[in-house]
């Protein structure tokens, strides 16, 4: 029994380290994101060049996630893991082979069918860009430019679904940063050398492409992966994947269907204002640090050992490890929320108001981060939710809901959109969210059972210690004076934390307990 008990700390223990580990590379990464959004808001500001170039991206990043890394969370790392514990290495890397082919031809043929089709595409997503010439030209063109990103990032995210399957993770973590930096660094020097730097921008994401890929394949080659044509392209592996990821792909089809729908409203600036579809990427871009940094990255890391609990048949494990990581996710995502609604215009006028960017910049930018806040926790549940039905290769169920709250989202949107403008595009995705993360807990709770009393205790007293630490805090930010708003921000956020900590030891609430543990002991295990 205390055997068993101690397998599972060591667990929890190993799922942490892997949390952190993938934490430390998504805030690296997040933090040169915010200083390369810094600079296109600086260089571009909300004008009909950011729209440009956020339309345009979006597009390749749109597949992205159909084939891509949503395919590496929906199917590769589960098969994957399940070769690995079953199989011998010559045959995992023979699966691995015939994996790779197929992503190549596939995102290839999507590639080149997204250069011809470009002009359809902007035209359907931004219908708003047909009432200026300049603004829809720029657009397709960008588009047209940066597709074949698609192809570096799509074969970055199946290295890392191998890496994943091996719990290697550093690389993968890190890697990203390497996009963010040929950004910035691509930025820098074309706003110097051309006259307009979106074209800089472009670049820079294509190299940022080449590079990510290339640093996957270094550990890849060095675990012993060979580099050949596979012997079949009909592996009974990569037909295993193919199967799970149909139902995969239509869910991804519909959440991709909801980005668009945001997208379509967003570009109605009749209706939402100029603007509109950067304060939305702004806006996400904050609301994707805490989402990243910790609850992508437990998602990421929990994966792999979901998978291999469930190929073992260990029911009670596979159960603990889920409380384990929604209550981490709800310990993180409670405060983080209760920060961003109150503190959301400090935020985006400290981030990003200069150049460019301008007061009314901040203003509706500032506006769909609140409304965004609000559906924080359920964005992060939905991550290890969603990981568990993975694990479970039960990828049909995340679909059909996500279809339903596609429902959801595309009503409210255009029922929100009049009154609130901007921040009604946001606030409809966190309700859509909210529910989509409630069908799926219920499910889920149905299907194991056993853990939905637990956790709705757990959120209470998280959720109302992040509630009074927000009180006292944003009381305190009215009372604090520097010389900058900077160091004021800084200084808030410390307090902040700290007095989460002390709120969350008087609740006895059990991660604070480990952080003040760990602490007193200097940081050491």
């Amino acid at each position: 029994m205390s055997t068993n008990k101690l397998s599972h700390k060591d667990s929890h223990r190993s799922l942490i380290k892997s949390t952190s580990v993938l934490s430390l590379g998504t805030l690296t990464s997040r933090v040169l994101g915010f200083a390369r959004d810094v600079i296109v808001a600086k260089l571009l500001g909300t004008g009909f060049r950011a729209d440009a170039f956020f339309v345009a991206s979006k597009i390749p990043n749109l597949f992205r996630d159909l084939v891509g890394e949503g395919a590496m969370n929906a199917a590769v790392v589960p098969v994957l893991s399940e070769y690995k514990e079953k199989e011998d290495i010559k045959t995992f890397w023979g699966f691995a082979n015939a994996l790779f082919a197929w992503a190549l031809i596939v995102l290839s043929v999507i590639t080149i069918l997204g250069i011809i089709a470009a002009p359809v595409i902007v035209r359907v997503i931004a219908p708003g860009f047909m009432a200026d010439p300049e603004k829809l030209t720029l657009t397709i063109n960008l588009t047209r430019f940066m597709f074949p990103y698609l192809v570096f990032i799509g074969l970055t995210a199946y290295s890392m679904g191998i890496l994943f399957a091996f719990r290697s993770f550093v690389v993968s973590a890190f890697s990203p940063c390497l996009l963010n930096i040929a950004m910035i660094v691509a930025a820098l020097i074309y706003s110097h050398t051309m006259q307009d730097p979106v074209l800089g921008l472009a670049v820079g994401v294509l190299i940022g492409g080449v590079l990510q890929l290339v640093a996957q394949w270094i550990p890849l080659t060095r675990m012993g992966m060979p580099c050949r044509r596979p012997g079949t392209l009909l592996h009974p592996g990569a037909v295993k994947i193919g199967k799970l990821l149909i139902p995969r792909m239509l869910g991804s089809g519909v959440y991709q269907l909801s980005i668009l729908v945001d997208t379509f409203c967003a570009s109605l600036s009749s209706i939402v204002g100029l603007g509109g579809i950067s304060a939305i990427y702004y806006a996400n871009r904050i609301i994707q640090a805490p989402m990243g940094i910790f609850g992508v990255a437990m998602a990421s890391a929990v994966l792999p050992t979901l998978s291999g609990l469930f190929h073992r048949n260990e029911v009670d494990s596979l159960k603990r490890t889920i409380v384990f990581s929604l209550e981490n996710i709800v310990f993180v995502m409670c405060p983080s929320t209760v920060f961003l609604v109150l503190f959301a215009e400090p935020i985006i006028r400290i981030f990003f108001e200069r150049g460019e960017f301008a007061l009314y910049s901040t203003m509706i930018t500032s506006s769909a981060l609140s409304y965004y806040a609000i559906g924080l926790l359920s964005f992060g549940g939905i991550k290890i939710l969603v990981s568990v039905f993975y694990a479970l290769q039960d990828t049909r169920t995340p679909a059909l809901v996500a279809a339903f709250c596609l429902a959801i989202n595309a009503a409210l949107n255009f029922i929100l959109m009049y009154p609130l403008k901007v921040g009604g595009i946001a606030l409809a995705s966190a309700i859509a969210g909210t529910a989509d993360f409630l069908i799926l807990f219920y499910i889920l709770d149905k299907r194991l059972g056993g853990f939905k009393a637990e956790l709705f205790r757990y959120f209470c007293k998280v959720f109302l210690a992040s509630v009074i630490s927000g009180v006292i805090v944003f009381a305190l930010w009215q009372y604090l004076v520097f010389v900058h708003e900077v160091l004021r921000f800084a200084a808030t956020g410390v307090v902040w934390i700290c007095v989460y900590e002390a709120v969350c030891l008087a609740f006895r609430i059990e991660q604070a307990r480990k952080i003040w543990s760990w602490i007193k002991k200097g940081g050491q295990e």
